[in-house]
């Protein structure tokens, strides 16, 4: 068996996988990239039916890292960035029997029926109150003690469940949120460190960091397909079984099955981006102590449903979407209203919209079959957009039992075990969602910083 010689072998081709693969390739680097799926992409997957276009992964990023701009221009022989308007801005959370807006600023906080008139106080005393000092802090506690409980029950809860499909009783600000948990740290304050920050001088790196919500004209898999052409088609391998990585003098190697046939292939570097369930299986290599430290993630099961109807008899839904809070008892955690935001998702006279079900806090949804799903969308969404009938001419339903890890407490444990096991095997980084965070300009960004590392050794 011949064995094949790469500077860098990646596992995954997911979005991770797929920026770093442009960013080496740009170097010059000889670059392999070992899928065991049949196309890239991971969970981004952009579909057209009936009139509607629409994602069965993520459905949107945000521009908060300059990364993310610069990457764009890099693929405009590809693909193109979507951009919505301002109206995205505005966001709703379900309160009592109503789609309530969700304040974006100090004196809307003060007018909105969301919050208690006690928190409402403690809102304007919050600059003045002094900086936690646990790092371990979970975000409910961190944030009742500086804002209150309605507060955390009707605007922190809801976003929690709209990023993490989480519970605040289990997410660390410290490696979940660390720019807000920075912000009491740096400046005291969530208010007053926000403030300061507006005006500060930005780097010109900062500065491309729009915050803009993104998507791509036709879908996001248009970025999957840009990053693919840009990498090079021929670097990529699909189908990929059984892959394991070894470590040997000055090398790695890296074994795995296709299409029946075994590959060897060594390289200087490996760089792993795979799920943290999926590395018992890649790295034999590792400690069982060790291993227990990286695997021991927790998942949110989410159920995603595209609902599209060609003909909209519900109220004219403007903006970003709705999230429901915990506290109130519902089946679904919320909805983005696509066609609101993102032209040409949906027929003229019709809306598409994203719903999600599940998460850590209701798995039972997860487990549910697709006609009792269906029965649970059905009441939720005709009781809070007043429909007179559910009878959607587009519905897609997908289920992710990995849909996105949780960054609790053990996370600190994770974090430092992969400092100490890239130390040791200098070459190897385990990278993916598992740490630096789980938003596609996230993984965009950390493709970008460890391109940038594998380049400075390699100089070496």
């Amino acid at each position: 068996m011949q064995t094949q010689r790469y500077d860098v072998v990646i596992l995954g081709a997911g979005l991770t996988g797929l920026s770093l693969a442009h960013y080496l390739k740009d170097s010059g680097m000889r670059v392999l990239v070992l899928e065991k799926k049949e196309k890239p992409g991971g969970v981004i997957h952009t579909r057209s039916k009936d009139g509607f276009i629409f994602e069965e992964g993520p459905n949107t990023g945000i521009v908060k890292h300059g990364e993310v701009a610069e990457l764009f221009e890099d693929l405009k022989p590809w693909c193109e960035p979507m951009i919505p308007d301002d109206s995205v801005k505005r966001r709703y959370i379900w309160k009592k029997d109503r789609w309530e807006e969700l304040p974006s600023g100090l004196l809307a906080g003060i007018q909105t029926p969301l919050f208690s008139k006690k928190d409402k106080l403690r809102i304007l005393a919050e600059p003045f109150r002094k900086p936690g000092k646990d790092p371990g802090e979970t975000l409910d506690k961190m944030v009742q003690r500086r804002l209150g409980r309605s507060f955390l029950n009707y605007a922190v809860d809801p976003f929690i469940l709209g990023v993490y499909a989480g519970d605040p009783a289990a997410i660390v600000p410290a490696y979940a949120l660390p720019k807000l948990y920075n912000l009491e740290q740096d400046y005291g304050s969530f208010i007053g460190g926000a403030i300061r920050k507006k005006f500060e001088r930005k780097s010109e790196m900062e500065s491309k960091a729009t915050k803009d919500v993104f998507s791509m004209k036709g879908g996001l898999y248009n970025l999957v397909h840009g990053l693919y052409q840009s990498a090079g088609p021929g670097n990529f391998r699909f189908g990929v079984e059984e892959s394991h990585v070894t470590p040997a003098d000055k090398h790695f190697e890296v074994h795995y099955l296709q299409q029946g046939n075994e590959h060897h292939v060594e390289a200087g570097w490996v760089v792993s981006t795979a799920g943290a369930f999926e590395l018992p299986r890649i790295m034999h290599f590792l400690g069982e102590e060790e291993m227990h430290h990286l695997s021991n993630l927790k998942y949110a099961r989410v159920v995603h449903a595209a609902v599209g109807f060609k003909r909209w008899q519900g109220p004219q839904l403007k903006g970003f979407g709705g999230l429901v809070p915990f506290v109130e008892q519902r089946d679904i955690l919320g909805a983005l209203f696509m066609s609101a935001f993102l032209p040409e998702r949906a027929p003229s006279d019709g809306e598409l919209l994203s719903v999600f079900m599940g998460g850590v806090r209701r798995e039972d949804m997860y487990h549910l079959p697709d006609d009792q799903l269906t029965d649970v969308m059905a009441k939720e969404l005709k009781e809070m957009f007043d429909l007179p009938v559910f009878d959607p001419d587009l519905l897609n339903i997908t289920r992710y039992e990995h849909a996105i890890p949780q960054y609790g407490k053990e996370s600190k444990q994770r974090f430092e075990t992969i400092r100490k096991i890239e130390n040791r095997y200098r070459g190897l980084i385990i990278a993916g969602n598992l740490r630096d965070g789980i938003g596609m300009a996230d993984r965009i960004k950390q493709a970008a910083d460890i391109a940038t590392a594998i380049d400075k050794r390699s100089e070496k």
